[in-house]
């Protein structure tokens, strides 16, 4: 509810109508709109009308789920914020035409890097990932940032399967290096502490 439906002129339709494990979510969305909803049919597809401040919010009555992988990532280093931003931004676009695979931080870019863990503070489960961050370059030992660096953006790509996110990989790097200001590609590396998939640039780009 707090993403799709208050995300700008989205909608929300089943991607994966045949999954065999499917939620009602669309159906429970429809709630917000406190009595003034509507069902309707979308193509075949049983579907409700959520009237809301930009005009209607469409939702499909259930949404598919499979098992899929999460957090294949590579990071654009660019010489301001301004050209890894707009690297980022291309690199999305280019990644939202691979089928499978979403970008799922807002606007499919990552601000917030994290590493696994934190240095100084036992409570929490991720941090920032303080050497990849600009503006204490100088400050942090062992900094991963370059000194013609001084902007840095992360995507984060989930999949159905590692082939699909590979080629979405590809396809956000071949972009992104296209970017005037664009310094180095890299990812982030955590020692297979998140899962067992691991994403080789070096093989996915030869």
């Amino acid at each position: 509810g707090q993403c799709v439906l208050t995300a700008p002129t989205a909608h929300m339709f089943n991607g994966l109508p045949d999954a065999e494990k499917q939620f009602d979510t669309g159906f429970k969305l429809k709630f917000f709109g406190d009595g003034i909803e509507s069902e309707l049919d979308v193509g075949g597809r049983k579907s409700y009308a959520v009237p809301m401040m930009e005009g209607d919010f469409i939702a499909e009555h259930s949404i598919g789920a499979v098992e899929g992988i999460a957090g294949g990532n590579f990071f654009m280093l660019a010489e301001n914020q301004m050209a890894a931003l707009a690297a980022a931004e291309v690199a999305v676009d280019a990644i939202s035409e691979v089928e499978g695979v979403i970008t799922p931080f807002p606007g499919g870019i990552v601000a917030s890097g994290s590493k696994v863990g934190a240095n100084n503070y036992s409570f929490m489960k991720a941090t920032s990932n303080e050497k990849f961050s600009p503006s204490v370059k100088d400050k942090v030992e062992g900094s991963n940032v370059p000194a013609d660096v001084n902007g840095i953006y992360e995507i984060v790509i989930n999949g159905l399967d590692a082939k699909v996110i590979s080629e979405a990989m590809l396809a956000g790097i071949k972009a992104a290096v296209q970017i005037p200001g664009m310094k180095k590609i890299t990812a982030g590396n955590f020692g297979g502490n998140l899962g067992p998939h691991k994403f080789n640039l070096h093989d996915i780009v030869k």
